[in-house]
């Protein structure tokens, strides 16, 4: 499974590096909204949370399908603004000033899309003209909870209203506590923006996209950006009707989610973290399918037991759990092909043992790779 980027023929030029800081706010407040997501700024979350206004925390609550388990598009507005070419905001202002371009259309089916709706990508009509979007909207709005409900119902009801007050909260938030984190983060992000265009220049867009990711790579013989992540999707970078041209984003909120702007009529945009956790060079999704799959088998599960604690000969795991080596050979071959065990020969003996850090690092694979 993967998104893939159509960018034949696409030049250099038309490659932007940019920090954005709307779309680094929004990371901001998705790690507020899920803490779960992000342990490593579990002291931020805490802090940040426990400052904010009373006023101020009940409107974030409002609107937090926008940003909470996953990412409204409306926070990258410069990707469906054939004249901005693809470049964000210098400032969060600037940033705002784009989102405010949009049309009614566009920015109420960006809001709504994450979850009101499951035909955004597909090019489906907006609910503010099509009253079968909008019934759709409403009932995946309802099947959310009422909170979204009335704030679908609002949006849909008076869209420059809701607007205007989404414009508010995020200014609100920068005067609370963005402000300092952009000041904060800024240079960093800018940093690795020229870094990457730097390295696109030197090395090719391959160089480049090994640098933001080992998730993202280039299939040259196709002519694509392909993204390794738990949904089918694709794209082009050659929309005449948005400007051709991609867009890379650096996040320092965002691990570990890499994000994809694959929708139609928006530029394609790739929202990658600046830095990971100490636990680095996830398994790929296909990788971990496989793993999972090994250690689905009950025998293979009970002969782990085993080689959790010392190393095993295949006749030595064949006499403890009763049958043939011929088939302990094959539920070996299914561990190793996974990367599961380490093998090595002593004598004429060969012996099998789990690989413990990578049986460890499973789990932070798993929830990398469902929430990447």
């Amino acid at each position: 499974m993967s998104v893939w980027i159509d960018v034949a023929g696409l030049p250099a030029e038309r490659m932007v590096f940019s920090p954005s800081p709307l779309a680094e706010l929004g990371t901001a407040l998705h790690a507020l909204a899920e803490p779960a997501h992000h342990p490593g700024l579990h002291g931020w979350t805490t802090a940040t949370a426990s400052a904010l206004k009373p006023d101020l925390a009940d409107r974030l609550c409002e609107a937090d399908f926008l940003w909470g388990p996953t990412f409204s598009d409306v926070s990258m507005p410069f990707a469906a603004l054939a004249d901005a070419a693809g470049q964000p905001g210098a400032t969060l202002a600037e940033d705002l000033d784009l989102l405010d371009r949009l049309d009614d259309e566009v920015y109420v089916n960006a809001a709504l899309e994450i979850s009101c709706t499951s035909s955004f990508r597909f090019g489906s009509p907006s609910p503010l003209v099509d009253a079968e979007s909008r019934r759709l909207a409403l009932e995946r709005a309802t099947a959310r909870g009422p909170r979204q409900v009335e704030f679908a119902q609002r949006l849909l009801a008076d869209p420059p209203g809701v607007r205007a007050w989404i414009r508010r909260l995020f200014e609100d938030c920068d005067q609370a506590f963005f402000a300092d984190v952009w000041k904060r983060v800024r240079v960093q992000l800018a940093a690795d923006a020229r870094h990457k265009a730097e390295v696109l220049r030197h090395k090719g867009l391959a160089g480049a996209l090994a640098e933001i990711s080992p998730a993202v790579t280039f299939d040259e013989k196709r002519s694509r950006i392909v993204v390794d992540k738990l949904l089918n999707g694709h794209t082009t970078a050659l929309d005449p009707a948005v400007g051709a041209g991609i867009t890379f984003i650096p996040t320092s909120f965002g691990w570990p989610h890499l994000m994809v702007l694959h929708a139609p009529g928006w530029r394609p945009v790739i929202h990658y973290p600046v830095a990971a956790p100490e636990l680095s060079g996830p398994a790929s999704v296909a990788l971990l399918e496989s793993r999972l799959d090994a250690l689905a088998h009950p025998m293979r599960l009970r002969m782990c037991r085993n080689l959790a604690r010392t190393a095993y000969t295949t006749g030595e795991l064949a006499a403890a759990h009763g049958i043939s080596a011929p088939e302990v050979s094959r539920h070996l071959a299914v561990l190793k092909k996974a990367g599961l065990l380490q093998t090595r020969r002593r004598g004429r003996y060969v012996l099998h043992q789990l690989d413990l850090p990578v049986v460890a690092r499973l789990g932070s694979d798993f929830l990398e790779g469902v929430l990447r």
